[in-house]
């Protein structure tokens, strides 16, 4: 048995492994929306040649899932905007309408924001990437706050950081992105090497709620974890209260055991406000995609209870 906190894993699990796409080696990491009375996803689909690819999938219930076994459709008017075959680890929100996709673009000079918006999900308008390079992990905001689109990221370096802290950035047009904040950085434990959004944030009456990855650095290596954040809904650079004690840890066979062991990493959250609960799906081991569920206000409860002081 598991350990469990507030949330509660799927019997179900692994729900998406390397058999939904012929040239898998591994997918996970990936990005799940509500769609349509259904869902749909990005997948981070790593393939038989070792490059990261970004796959679209669909699925009647978020759990059984029909995935696309060629990479998604990007087109851009700009052909210095591009897609590299190092796209990793994306995540989707609904903004004004429209499915906006935010993703790992590596370039040469290191990790950089990739940005796309889809109405379809089968075809997908690449933007102007928002930072330069290095960076990762970046999350917009569902809604303008202040009547600017916000963004959560993390700038980075061009090895396997081992540091990191989480940023607030904001944009008046999703081009031009300025008036950097600095949220929140590594804490000792279970966090103390680094932190990184993990999906978009959810509104609540409580404050933005996140859910994001923490990694520690013990004697064997890197490991992964989940926690949670509540910030201020006016400027979320402030936060309300943090989690002391992690949300999920890589403790089940297949979070301990795959191509990276020991992780869990949040990468997706979708909210049922008819029952009140929330779905984390999060990758395992970089290896497989899992979920987990939670009642939203014993979520914040516990985050406000178990916080750092």
């Amino acid at each position: 048995m598991a350990n469990e906190t507030v949330f509660k894993r799927l019997d179900c699990n692994p729900i998406v492994t390397a058999a939904n796409v012929p040239r898998a080696n591994s997918i996970h990491n990936s990005a799940v929306v509500r769609w349509n009375g259904a869902y749909a996803g990005v997948f981070r689909v790593d393939e038989i040649d070792m490059c990261y690819r970004l796959h679209t999938g669909f699925s009647r219930d978020g759990l059984d899932w029909e995935i696309d076994p060629e990479p998604l459709r990007m087109t851009s008017s700009d052909p210095a905007v591009y897609v590299s075959d190092h796209s990793y680890d994306p995540r989707l929100v609904l903004l004004e309408g429209t499915h906006y996709l935010t993703w790992c673009n590596s370039a040469p000079q290191g990790p950089q924001i990739g940005l796309a918006r889809t109405d379809d999900f089968r075809t997908f308008v690449q933007m102007e990437n928002p930072f330069q390079p290095p960076n990762r992990n970046a999350v917009l905001f569902p809604r303008t706050i202040n009547g600017a689109y916000a963004m959560l990221h993390r700038p980075s370096d061009r090895g396997h950081t081992p540091f990191g802290d989480v940023f607030y950035s904001s944009s008046p047009d999703l081009i031009h992105w300025g008036k950097h904040r600095h949220v929140f950085g590594p804490y000792p434990g279970w966090q103390g090497t680094k932190v990184g959004p993990g999906p978009s944030p959810l509104e609540t009456p409580e404050g933005w709620l996140l859910i994001y990855h923490g990694v520690w650095g013990s004697c064997n290596g890197f490991l992964y974890y989940a926690g949670g954040a509540l910030l201020d809904l006016e400027e979320p650079w402030k936060v309300i209260c943090r989690t002391r004690d992690y949300l999920l840890a890589p403790t089940m066979p297949y979070e301990r055991v795959g191509d990276v062991p020991n992780v869990v990493f949040p990468s997706a959250m979708v909210h049922y406000p008819e029952t009140g609960r929330v779905r984390v799906y999060y990758g395992c081991a970089d290896t497989c995609v899992s979920a987990a569920e939670a009642d939203l206000d014993e979520l914040i409860a516990f985050i406000k209870q178990h916080r750092i002081q």
